[in-house]
């Protein structure tokens, strides 16, 4: 049986497809139009699915969208109703685009699919699960799992906000729900979008900022007072209540009233270009916290309700590291998993997963304690004969390394002398992290590598932290972690024997001095508050990078090195090898590795190296 799934129509759109249960390739959009955060429906990211089975759309059994449009629409109207006459603007300009496009969808999906490849209309079977029973069954059918619990949490579906479920065997069976307006996604979304970020997309960077904040200080028990007592209505079982007279996202076109959030706060809205201070990093702080605990307290219900002794995470809020680093020390349950793309893009996967199990009702497979992702490496490769044709190209210089294991010694030596590599190898991941397929690597144990790596090859934020990857059987000599993080979902603090003393002044320091101060033996991998966003390698899903930090171990003594996504601030992970080369000469990496091709930055043609070329790609 082949199903595909697909996401689409509001932010990192997506295509997966199932053969017989088994996943067998999954993808989004942006990475292919160069988009980030691409809403359109994934044209390209279905051809590439067809082209890894070899099918052709008529032989799919079924095609699935990730959610329910006419109870959308339902939810729209109804809400809008509810609150008139306030939202008119936004009422005006969202549903001449719900009639014209979305409420037609499955003549919009046959359409888009006809311009991929021509097929019999009339046979193509369209289902449409809800959008909290694709995220839920993205989380616990490829989980490690036959019995769990699951917990979904993201901004909004059609009507649900959260949602706790039980899954058993090949079924789900949703237990709690929570509906609109009340949100924990979208409430960080609006302190994301008070501190200046763009929501939906700098929810991870609020996060990042939120170590900086300093939980001695006035300002962040006063946020924590203002939230919970005037903002939030926290239930014992996690369930909340949001005070809708400060927040606009309902019909408004921005999160919150920003008036009335200045004078609650005592502090301006922040523009993007501003300065960060002390007290946003303190509010930052707040917010996460809180999220933290409503987390845990939804987390305690899903195991009441349930009695299981497994959990399974999805929604965007699963991707808050820190709060599932936080869970998992709980020990509310003996074992979590969660889905690596866990935000709209994995709904696709969960589409398809749902139809297969769910409405087809095919038995559950075995899953002999490993999860099915293979590793979330589900998008294409590339061959030697592409890398070849990208260097003709671009006239390019490469030294080709003949055995996978002198390329892994040659790469171990250029990282342990604090070279900044792009590592590009096998299928790209899918879901929002690179985890050592599409990777920009370096030395963990460098002191200015964070900056270096922020200002001058990722060109964002400064205080943008970074992650380890780590040989899983060395983890807890770095780590304070029981089990693996292959996900890169993870946040743990770091083992005391590798701390270092902090400055007394050190909260009262400015950002940027914070920054410069030596924390650990890892000191690019460590966090202001001393933790780490971890991923465990192993040698069973990807190999070459198994391979590769085995190697710097043997030569330097630590199996650790730093992992980041190959991009740059503005654009999706690279996608080809001509994605990757060009972002490799517009930023200031020393080498790229690409299969077992190695270029070195200087090396390469000089007109690829003039400022003209880095103008005519420059950033957003």
């Amino acid at each position: 049986m082949k199903i595909l799934g697909v996401s689409a129509y509001y932010h990192d759109s997506a295509a997966a497809i199932v053969v017989d249960g088994e996943i067998i390739a999954a993808a989004q959009e942006e990475r292919f139009t160069r988009i980030k955060h691409d809403p359109s429906f994934p044209s390209n990211a279905v051809r590439y699915c067809l082209e890894e089975t070899g099918l052709k759309i008529e032989e799919i059994d079924a095609f699935v969208f990730y959610d329910k449009p006419f109870l959308k629409f339902e939810r729209l109207l109804q809400t809008y109703y509810g609150f008139s006459p306030r939202g008119l603007r936004s009422f005006i300009k969202a549903v001449p685009i719900w009639v014209k496009e979305k409420l037609f969808l499955k003549k919009a999906i046959r359409n888009e699919l006809e311009k991929i490849e021509s097929f019999d209309k009339s046979k193509l079977k369209i289902l449409f699960p809800e959008h909290h029973l694709s995220h839920a069954a993205s989380a616990y059918y490829p989980s490690p799992y036959e019995d769990a619990a699951i917990l979904t949490i993201d901004g909004v579906g059609e009507w649900a906000t959260a949602t706790i479920a039980h899954g058993q065997g090949n079924k789900i069976k949703l237990l709690r729900e929570l509906k609109f307006p009340h949100s924990l996604g979208l409430l960080y979304s609006s302190f994301t979008y008070f501190l200046g970020f763009k929501v939906n997309s700098g929810e991870y960077k609020m996060m990042g900022l939120a170590p900086y904040g300093d939980k001695t200080s006035k300002d962040f028990h006063r946020y924590i007072d203002v939230i919970k007592n005037t903002l939030i209505d926290i239930g014992t079982d996690g369930s909340i209540k949001l005070d809708q007279q400060y927040f606009n996202y309902a019909t408004g076109l921005r999160m919150v009233f920003d008036k009335k959030w200045e004078k609650l706060f005592g502090l301006p809205k922040r523009d993007a270009s501003q300065e960060i201070t002390q007290q946003h990093m303190d509010l930052a702080l707040a917010i996460q916290v809180v999220t933290e605990e409503v987390v845990i307290l939804m987390a305690h219900e899903a195991k009441r309700i349930t009695g299981s002794n497994n959990l399974c995470l999805a929604g965007g809020v699963a991707l808050n590291c820190v709060a599932n680093g936080k869970l998992i020390n709980e020990n509310v349950f003996e074992n979590v998993w969660i889905q690596p793309a866990a935000g709209d893009a994995g709904g696709s996967l969960g589409a398809a997963l749902a139809a297969y199990y769910i409405y087809f009702g095919q038995p559950l497979k075995p899953k002999m304690g490993r999860d099915t992702m293979k590793g979330s490496y589900l998008g294409p490769k590339y061959f030697d004969n592409e890398i070849e044709k990208i260097s003709r190209q671009y006239k390019a210089s490469f030294n080709k390394v003949d055995s996978n294991e002198a390329l892994s010694k040659e790469v171990a030596k250029i990282l342990a002398s604090e070279n900044v590599v792009g590592w590009f190898q096998g299928r790209m991941e899918f879901g929002p992290r690179a985890l050592g397929h599409r990777s920009i690597i370096a030395d963990a144990r460098s002191t200015d590598m964070q900056l270096k790596l922020n200002l001058k090859i990722k060109y964002r934020e400064s205080f943008r932290p970074f992650a380890p990857s780590v040989l899983k059987e060395r983890v807890t000599d770095y780590f304070d972690i029981k089990g693996e993080s292959p996900y890169m979902l993870i946040v743990k603090d770091i083992n005391s024997d590798l701390k270092y003393e902090l400055p007394k002044d050190y909260n009262q320091m400015p950002l940027m001095d914070k920054l410069r101060v030596n924390r650990s033996k890892i000191p690019s991998v460590t966090h202001v508050d001393f933790s780490g966003r971890i991923q465990t390698v192993d040698g069973v899903d990807n190999s070459e990078y198994y391979n590769l930090i085995k190697a710097f171990e043997e030569l330097t003594g630590d199996g650790i090195i730093i992992n980041t996504s190959f991009n740059v601030r503005g654009e999706p992970i690279v996608c080809t090898p001509e994605d990757a080369y060009r972002c490799f000469m517009r930023t200031e990496m020393d080498y790229l590795v690409i299969n077992n091709y190695i270029f070195k930055k200087t090396e390469q043609p000089k007109w690829m190296q003039k400022d003209e070329w880095r103008e005519e790609f420059a950033l957003d």
